[in-house]
């Protein structure tokens, strides 16, 4: 039997008369699996995909070189699944959320190394295979290590501004609630995460990390909130359908009415 309970107390109504006060899912729901899933390949992925330096060239007129990392367009996506866990099941799961993929990718990397360290089949075609997967996952580790830094403090700092808005506000403001915590989030993320993962990818002088930075923050920063529209409508429609939400939103709702 699952004894998760929601933390919610019943609160002054907000102006538009709805009670405030945080309401959550159980986490043993069917939807919390899933999303759990989806983070922890998402962040996975990307720490493969981020030990590649990506270039598509300088912008004309400015010098200005565009420089990324292979995972550049899967980590967003950790960052908005990462909302649809806090907003929906709450910090708790979030942080679950946030473990659980940190653990899977230090699985990964620990692979990767044994994986590297097993003798290859001595012809040239062995030694090949062998000299590339030592160039293309030898690094990984690091990727990992640096994002593992980055995406715990961000998401973290995601988490907790998304599950304070919404003790405060209630169901109200969910917008609001993305558009501010993805700034803050993935701004600490990506110093943190460049910062680390620097050498690992290629960059070699402080003029290609600051544009290896700027260029990640503002990628990101505008991903998340493209993606806002899409978010909230999955978080409101898995709201609708998951039923141990309604019945904490009713029961929340009588509370606070009595």
């Amino acid at each position: 039997m699952n004894t998760h309970r929601s933390t919610a107390s019943p609160a002054p109504p907000t102006p538009s008369g709805r009670p405030a006060g945080a309401v959550y899912a159980d986490r043993g729901s069917s939807h919390f699996d899933i999303l759990l899933a989806a983070m922890v390949t998402v962040v996975v992925l990307s720490g493969i995909g981020a030990a590649k330096g990506v270039s598509f060239g300088t912008i004309p007129g400015t010098g200005f070189e565009i420089l990324t990392d292979g995972g550049f367009f899967l980590f967003p996506l950790a960052y908005v699944l990462g909302d649809i866990v806090t907003e929906l099941y709450g910090p708790r799961a979030a942080r679950r959320a946030i473990l659980t993929s940190f653990a899977v990718s230090i699985l990964a990397s620990i692979c990767y190394q044994v994986i590297i360290a097993l003798p290859p089949f001595p012809d040239e075609y062995g030694q090949a295979k062998q000299a590339a997967l030592e160039l293309a996952l030898g690094p990984v580790w690091i990727v990992v290590l640096a994002g593992l830094a980055g995406f715990l403090a961000g998401q973290s700092l995601n988490s907790l501004v998304v599950s304070r808005m919404k003790r405060r506000m209630g169901e109200r403001g969910l917008i609001g609630r993305l558009f501010t915590s993805s700034g803050l989030g993935e701004l600490v993320d990506t110093i943190i995460f460049c910062s680390i993962a620097a050498t690992a990818i290629g960059i070699t002088t402080l003029e290609q990390w600051a544009e290896y930075t700027i260029l990640g923050f503002v990628y990101k920063v505008v991903v998340q909130y493209a993606m806002i529209p899409v978010t909230s409508a999955v978080i409101r429609w898995l709201k609708r359908t998951d039923p141990t939400y309604q019945e904490r939103l009713a029961q929340h709702v009588a509370a606070s009415d009595a």
